[in-house]
């Protein structure tokens, strides 16, 4: 993959991460509605209402906003998106298929439990963006998620994928999402990872902190930057003496849009880069749960209870039921806990 691909693919997912949180129950989803029905034409001629489902709008908006149409087509629907790659030439059936950022991942949530042996081939229902994929677990940001654009963790080759649209990022210049920072060319005046040689209050590169600014900047002593969103970020350089002397990079899910230069001022709530995290929900998790199985990740047909520690297989965030354990049944995420 050249460089241009892979930078084509980043500002696809950031595009595509900066509508994190857009959600139906506070009307912040419309605006995603508005930019698709000021794109004309429109896919088949149809306008969407803010009521109706919007995953597909929602991938259509990211390749609008990325100028990526030409190799990310725009539709509404989930099954002609489908056909529309399939003219394309960039259709992969194979469900057991190992994405790459940026490609588009559509779900069949009627698949059958004999999912990893067999193709789907029945009408998708959903579809979103991959994000990233590690190891064999693949992250997904989608619209219409439990109503809101959210994050998905799945499998590879895991149940429910129909098939994936495969853009042809090496065609195309994708644009940079409005208000990011260009990747800074500037070096560090001192770098440094040791406390006892920095300022006080100084964190440490590694640090993940709360970023209060709003700004942020190309270089460290930069005069201007463009607007950014405050929230949870790493810190990646430093460049003590100079105007903005931290430089960050947004934590996915934490808020923020911060990719440069900022202010100590604007920094709080460092947490050492030697305390190792909390380990997060997601695929391949151990948790502790102890309570009733449920039949799906609904709420639906409670049945046994069990005690004890269990691997994740499947996790839909936002979902009452949204954890999968040891292909023993689906329980609530909020009554799990963690382990490693």
């Amino acid at each position: 993959m050249t460089a241009k691909e892979k930078q084509n693919r980043a500002n696809i997912v950031a595009i595509a991460e900066s509508f994190f949180g857009c959600k139906e129950s506070d009307g912040s989803h419309k605006k995603i509605i508005d930019i698709y029905n000021a794109d004309k034409p429109l896919a088949r001629g149809y306008p969407m209402k803010y009521t109706d489902a919007w995953c597909a709008c929602f991938v259509s908006v990211v390749s609008i906003r990325g100028g990526a149409l030409a190799v990310m087509p725009k539709e509404v629907g989930c099954g002609k998106m489908i056909e529309l790659y399939q003219k394309l030439g960039r259709w992969q059936e194979n469900d057991a298929y190992v994405p790459a950022p940026g490609d588009v991942v559509f779900y069949d949530w009627n698949d059958g439990p004999n999912y990893a042996a067999t193709d789907n081939t029945a009408a998708p229902d959903h579809v979103g963006i991959v994000v990233s994929v590690t190891g064999s677990t693949i992250k997904v940001i989608e619209g219409n998620m439990s109503n809101a654009v959210g994050y998905r963790s799945l499998a590879v080759n895991g149940r429910y994928i129909r098939g994936f649209g495969l853009p042809d990022f090496s065609a195309v210049t994708v644009k940079a999402p409005a208000g990011t920072a260009t990747r800074p060319t500037e070096p560090p005046a001192t770098s440094t990872g040791s406390n006892d040689t920095q300022g006080a209050g100084m964190p440490v590169v590694g640090d993940v902190v709360h970023f209060t600014g709003a700004a942020h900047y190309a270089s460290a002593n930069a005069n201007s930057g463009p607007a950014c969103k405050p929230g949870t970020a790493k810190v990646t350089q430093l460049a003590l003496g100079a105007k903005h002397p931290v430089h960050l990079i947004a934590q996915s899910g934490g808020g923020s849009t911060v990719y440069g230069w900022v202010d100590l001022a604007d920094i709080q709530g460092a947490t050492s880069a030697g305390t190792a995290p909390a380990p997060k929900m997601r695929v391949g998790a151990r948790v502790k749960y102890s309570g009733p199985l449920y039949r799906d990740s609904n709420g639906n047909g409670q049945g046994k209870a069990v005690n004890g520690t269990y691997t994740v297989k499947y996790h839909y965030p936002g979902r009452k039921c949204g954890v999968h354990i040891d292909g023993l049944g689906w329980v609530p995420e909020s009554a799990c806990s963690v382990v490693g």
